[in-house]
């Protein structure tokens, strides 16, 4: 399955001339993701020639306002634009009541239907699947009930060995599928043809992991073990320790240890405070730790796998 991120918003906190809070466009597949949405989303989102009309799932960590202002104008946008296609919208308990307050006080008629999938367990939990997709909820320690998000490709099926399979007569076409599910295959004198055998290993399945607003937490690390990418906020450099404790937060040293020990492919910091304005700083800091950490670059697609 082919993957890629877009970066719209990485800054914390207060839009800029020159940055935008968090929002990203994840595609997998035919899939386009939303993940959180800050002031000035839809704009970035047309800046990047995104697949605009295909958003059906938005996916909201918590209900800060960098990361779900922009909500209400893109719903807002979507109507105009005569959409009729269902949109889910995934976020903490509350997001329903914000989000209906407003359509309801500015006589916002959305004409279609918003499903609202409201998120209060402090354990990860399966919230979407399809039949090669799945994600799941990342419990984070915010100031407030906060997720980030795992998207993971299902594992895909063994490949046939032709030539193998060739050499026995009895394995027929309607064999086929179950061999590449993984079954053996017993010919008529009871000899077990061993499946790996039969078959090679599958390409590998893509997965995503977006880390939003957090104290440096190691309980995430058996979701998000091995991902091929991972984002992670790294508000503050460690010399603010105390500060990104105080606030949530975390350093971009403990994003690189984080990377680290959960062996991600590759690591992308963001969520800079406005106090810093020259950003290689937090990569020279994570690059000390994991070497493979990168800056996001806005309205720039980065291939997953």
């Amino acid at each position: 399955m082919s993957a890629s991120l877009t970066i719209l918003g990485f800054n914390s906190a207060i839009p800029t001339v020159t940055s935008s809070p968090t929002s990203q466009f994840l595609e997998m597949g035919e899939r386009c993701f939303l993940i959180d949405c800050g002031e000035g989303t839809q704009v970035q989102l047309r800046r990047a020639k995104a697949r605009f009309s295909k958003i059906n799932h938005i996916f909201i960590s918590h209900l800060h306002g960098d990361h779900c202002f922009g909500l209400p104008g893109l719903i807002a946008s979507f109507r105009l634009l005569g959409r009729e296609t269902p949109l889910h919208v995934y976020g903490p308990k509350g997001i329903k009541e914000l989000l209906e307050t407003i359509f309801r006080l500015t006589e916002t008629h959305k004409g279609f239907e918003v499903i609202y999938h409201e998120l209060q367990s402090k354990k990860s939990e399966k919230i979407y699947e399809d039949h090669k997709l799945e994600v799941f909820t990342i419990p984070l320690d915010h100031r407030i009930y906060c997720n980030g998000y795992l998207f993971k490709e299902k594992p895909k099926e063994r490949h046939l060995d032709m030539q193998q399979v060739s050499k026995y007569i009895e394995i027929e076409t309607c064999d086929y599928q179950n061999i590449k599910n993984g079954k053996d295959f017993i010919l008529s004198d009871g000899y077990v043809l061993k499946n790996d055998v039969l078959t090679n290993d599958p390409s590998k399945s893509v997965s995503y992991a977006f880390c939003s607003d957090t104290r440096y937490s190691e309980s995430i690390l058996p979701l998000i073990n091995e991902v091929d990418l991972l984002y992670h906020e790294a508000t503050f450099l460690h010399e603010l320790k105390e500060m990104a404790d105080y606030t949530g937060h975390t350093t971009a040293l403990e994003a690189a240890r984080i990377a680290r020990k959960a062996n991600v492919g590759k690591l992308i910091v963001g969520h800079f405070s406005n106090r810093y304005h020259d950003l290689t700083v937090f990569l020279d800091e994570a690059r000390e730790v994991f070497p493979n950490t990168n800056l996001p670059q806005a309205l720039v697609p980065v291939e997953i796998l």
